[in-house]
């Protein structure tokens, strides 16, 4: 499957975020904790050199631990201040504010120089869709500021906000970027919902998600769904229809989507699986994390794509 969605309104966002850099003081970027690589847009390190820059690790309390602190530390060896929250939580706003005061210390301490006080800090909050940032924005300032939605795209215009009295954030819609150069990439943004279900193949994103569950994370299935992850016996694990949606997949795949789909009772006329019902219960399950803590990708998978 190819994957590229750039919608018009993105490319005059863009444009919009790059005509307003010179009106901030820091960054702050909000990326998926399960993907941090993928979810972040390459584009915000050249709009945003020369600023300060805060990375917020969301939806961390849906991410495997260990790898998100890697994550973390890979990015503060790039300069960035990092913090890894769950955007629905208050309990995590006072470490971003307090993040926010360390990185523009300078910046206060020149203007106190100056004269000049309670002159708040103005920053840009970025990030593709659907990552989390209308969620943050209102949760840090304890109302309802900007519109939020489980559908990426519902941020279309900019808008100040203030926050408190120390900071003022302009909100940018999500953006994505033109092209995806690898196409992992783009598989990684539709299973965590950063694309809209609408264009996608539910079928081939489960069966990735189960192939690299297997690989990575033994056990999770068979713990949520009862099955046996080697797919099931022998007379269940090719079901009459699996050709509809094998492909290049490997059989054990198809086979463990099919028995999801018997203990889970989707079914069609004959008595054989469901896969798009199936695929898309799997992938709910994941997004909500009912599946368990998982991220589907290391520090390595960025260096490996230099």
């Amino acid at each position: 499957m190819n994957y590229q969605w750039y919608p018009g309104h993105m490319t005059k966002a863009r444009r919009m975020m790059q005509e307003d850099m010179k009106l901030i003081d820091l960054v702050i970027e909000l990326i998926d904790a399960r993907i941090p690589f993928s979810s972040r847009n390459p584009d915000i390190d050249e709009l945003g050199k020369n600023k300060q820059r805060l990375i917020l690790l969301n939806k961390a309390d849906l991410a495997d631990e260990r790898r998100t602190e890697a994550w973390a530390d890979y990015f503060r060896k790039k300069g960035f201040y990092v913090v890894k929250l769950d955007a629905r939580a208050k309990n995590g706003m006072k470490t971003v504010g307090s993040m926010i005061a360390e990185a523009c210390r300078e910046k206060i301490e020149r203007d106190r120089k100056r004269g000049i006080k309670n002159r708040p800090v103005r920053a840009m909050i970025v990030g593709i869709p659907n990552v989390g940032k209308s969620t943050f924005i209102n949760t840090y300032a304890g109302k309802a500021c900007a519109k939020t939605g489980n559908k990426p795209g519902v941020t279309r215009g900019k808008q100040w906000i203030r926050l408190n009295k120390d900071v003022e954030l302009l909100d940018t819609p999500g953006i994505l970027w033109p092209k995806f150069d690898d196409q992992m990439i783009g598989l990684r943004l539709a299973v965590t919902g950063a694309i809209r279900d609408e264009i996608l193949q539910t079928e081939e994103m489960a069966l990735w998600l189960i192939g690299y569950m297997r690989k990575n994370y033994p056990g999770m299935l068979k713990q949520r769904y009862l099955i046996a992850e080697d797919g099931g016996t022998e007379e269940n694990s090719s079901p009459e229809n699996a050709e509809e949606v094998s492909g290049e997949w490997k059989k054990a795949e198809v086979a463990l989507l099919a028995e999801i789909a018997r203990v889970r009772g989707c079914r069609l006329k004959g008595d054989v699986p469901d896969y798009a019902k199936a695929a898309q219960l799997l992938i709910d399950d994941f997004r909500s994390g009912r599946l368990g803590r998982i991220s589907l990708e290391e520090p390595e998978d960025a260096e490996k794509t230099k």
